[in-house]
């Protein structure tokens, strides 16, 4: 046999044979990833107050000058009175002077009363209220995974894709920080 051929036949089966020691320690050492079966999101809600504010037109009482309606009164007093005379008779009958100075009196109260209500003004007023936004945000997500026959359940602060990381066998359930070997396994 040539030389050459015998040293490539010698250099093939020992490649080879490392190959096999390789993937046959990886068999017996295990997967480096867990398959991941589900990953539902955990979210929780996010209240988040702001004012809205408009200019609205509002109707308001004018202030009332005369709260005992004295002016009423009086004209209305004067008013009975005279017609109170005018039904009497003239100056004979003191009765229905004083009968429609009462009556005219009320009544101009009364009068009165209903004017001070209707007596409003108009104005615009910036007007503002307390709103509240609900939105959700995703927490963490609860994780199904698979190694070889045996599935567990795990809590993570990320979604982890198709495959979680392995180390020594368990589940790295926090990402690394950035330039770091350090993170979470269970």
């Amino acid at each position: 046999m040539n030389k050459s051929v015998l040293v490539g036949v010698v250099f093939g089966a020992g490649i080879a044979t490392a190959f096999g020691g390789f993937a046959g320690y990886r068999m017996l050492s295990g997967s480096e990833y867990a398959q991941v079966l589900s990953a539902t999101p955990v979210t929780e809600s996010v209240r988040t107050p702001r004012q809205e504010c408009s200019d609205q037109l509002v109707t308001r009482q004018e202030p009332v000058k005369d709260k005992h309606k004295i002016a009423g009164s009086v004209i209305g007093a004067v008013a009975g009175g005279l017609l109170g005379n005018a039904i009497g008779g003239g100056g004979k009958n003191t009765a229905a002077k004083i009968a429609g100075a009462a009556a005219g009196g009320y009544a101009g109260n009364k009068t009165q009363e209903e004017m001070q209500k209707n007596d409003t003004y108009q104005t615009t007023e910036r007007v503002c209220k307390t709103v509240v936004d609900v939105s959700e945000r995703t927490v963490a997500y609860d994780v199904k995974y698979q190694i070889g026959d045996t599935t567990g359940e795990v809590r993570m602060d990320h979604d982890p894709g198709d495959t979680i990381r392995l180390t020594d066998g368990k589940v790295v359930i926090a990402r690394a920080p950035a330039g770091s070997d350090v993170s979470d396994t269970q």
